[in-house]
């Protein structure tokens, strides 16, 4: 108990000593959040990976909102996923490769590394041992902490040579999916009493098939083929997003790359960044669960959605998940396509009430918080990737706990991209930007003056 005091002593200090006056960012003119006074990120760096684009700058300085487009390597990130659609082939390997290696495969090429991808996918014997005798209930840190052991089985793991950083990268993405599924059903038997089931990867089934079979040995094929979409989508969004930023910054540092994507893991786990989707879901089932009694009623929407944005009803945090975007303003391009997966789900799984009631709630989320917001901000929104993502996935059977690890079992992808960009610069130097104190001098004083 007296412990316990001292410690409440010790946090109510950070009350004063811990605080920053928001007033001094301004009068310094830091950017807080790396980002401008018309929102638009702060430049910090170059790269050639993926361009995410929201607006314009027009020549005398202003920004002008644009629809939102993303840019894999110089491609449209949409006409790439109508392109595999069109052509009925699981995409989600090609676009690995298009990333790690900055352009689109010749058949011949494309078979030998999807083969690379699934002979790198079953996991060393002590790594799965290492799951289920550490435990956890989280897998985000399961993954983190298993990518750091994977450096203890790696006879080069500090070389950052660009063969072994490519050796690394597609060892990584190969092996996230077993790591996730493995460790889901590990907690799955030990907090629910279940038998054990863990499934190895099989030869002749797609990267989104294996981590489907792994995960709970069934699935339909239009499951699989949205879920590898899915992966298409969130596999790369430019430098600038926390987790890819996070591997840019320790990756400039030198370390080696385990210590690297566990880091951008961590970053991933937070609920402001990764963990958006869950929250949109948890918002979505709240007000489908008789908070709102005739899902097509304006009126009534319209009339919940500004007590939310109040702050009056839900989680009083006066937020609307799923909708707006740091870059994105008109639309938000991942959205529109994940909106087309999840009408075709729907209609499979007879929940297209459902699925019209999240589609009228974005647009009156939309609607509501530009008549609430948008004189305050003078920013237009959008709905953003998060809003129709976890209903696809609830759909195809994925449960809540592996929303987060899947975003990460994608963008490792575009991690690996950006460590080995990072690591490319002939003449590359550590990031270290500057922050300025603005604390009180003071003197020191014997221990026994001390008050």
């Amino acid at each position: 108990m007296k412990q316990d005091f001292y410690v409440y002593r010790l946090a109510e200090s950070i009350k004063t000593t811990s605080h920053i006056d928001p007033e001094l960012f301004v009068r310094f003119g830091v950017k807080r959040g790396l980002r401008n006074e018309d929102h638009s990120g702060v430049l910090v760096g170059l790269t050639s990976i993926g361009d995410v684009v929201g607006y314009e700058r027009l020549p005398e300085g202003d920004l002008k909102a644009i629809p939102g487009k993303l840019i894999y390597r110089g491609i449209d990130v949409e006409e790439l996923v109508h392109g595999l659609q069109a052509d009925k082939r699981f995409g989600f390997e090609e676009t690995v490769f298009l990333l790690l290696a900055g352009y689109l495969p010749p058949r011949a090429d494309f078979e030998i590394f999807r083969k690379l991808l699934n002979n790198n996918m079953a996991l060393e014997q002590k790594t799965k041992m290492n799951i289920l005798d550490l435990g956890g209930t989280n897998i985000m840190n399961i993954l983190a902490r298993s990518v750091l052991e994977l450096y203890t089985f790696d006879e080069d793991p500090d070389n950052i040579s660009r063969e072994n950083l490519m050796r690394q990268s597609i060892e990584l993405v190969a092996r996230f999916p077993a790591i996730i599924a493995y460790a889901y059903n590990i907690i799955r038997h030990a907090s629910q009493d279940r038998s054990l089931h863990i499934r190895h990867p099989q030869e002749d089934l797609s990267f989104a098939e294996n981590f489907l079979y792994m995960l709970n040995g069934n699935f339909t094929e239009l499951e699989a083929r949205i879920l590898d979409l899915a992966l298409v989508l969130h596999a790369e969004h430019g430098g600038g997003n926390n987790s890819t930023f996070t591997v840019r910054v320790t990756s400039s540092s030198e370390t080696d790359t385990y210590s690297s994507i566990a880091a951008a893991i961590g970053s991933l786990k937070g609920p402001l960044h990764g963990g958006a989707n869950l929250a949109v879901m948890e918002m979505f089932n709240h007000l489908k669960s008789g908070v709102i009694d005739k899902w097509t009623s304006v009126e009534e929407i319209d009339a919940y959605i500004m007590k939310i944005l109040r702050k009056e009803v839900y989680n009083r945090t006066g937020l609307i998940y799923g909708i707006g975007h740091a870059v994105y303003t008109i639309s938000d391009p991942r959205a529109l396509l994940l909106k087309e997966m999840a009408r075709e789900l729907a209609s499979e799984k007879n929940r297209e009430s459902e699925f019209a009631f999240l589609e009228l709630l974005e647009e009156r989320a939309i609607k509501c918080f530009m008549e609430f917001k948008g004189d305050k901000t003078g920013k237009q929104v959008c709905a953003n990737v998060d809003f129709y993502s976890g209903f696809v996935y609830e759909m195809i059977g994925l449960p809540q706990e592996v929303f987060t690890p899947l975003f990460a079992m994608s963008r490792i992808a575009g991690w690996c991209a950006h460590r080995i960009e990072e690591l490319n610069f002939e003449a590359r130097r550590i990031i270290r930007p500057a922050y300025k104190n603005v604390g009180q001098r003071k003197s020191y004083m014997p221990i026994d003056q001390r008050q």
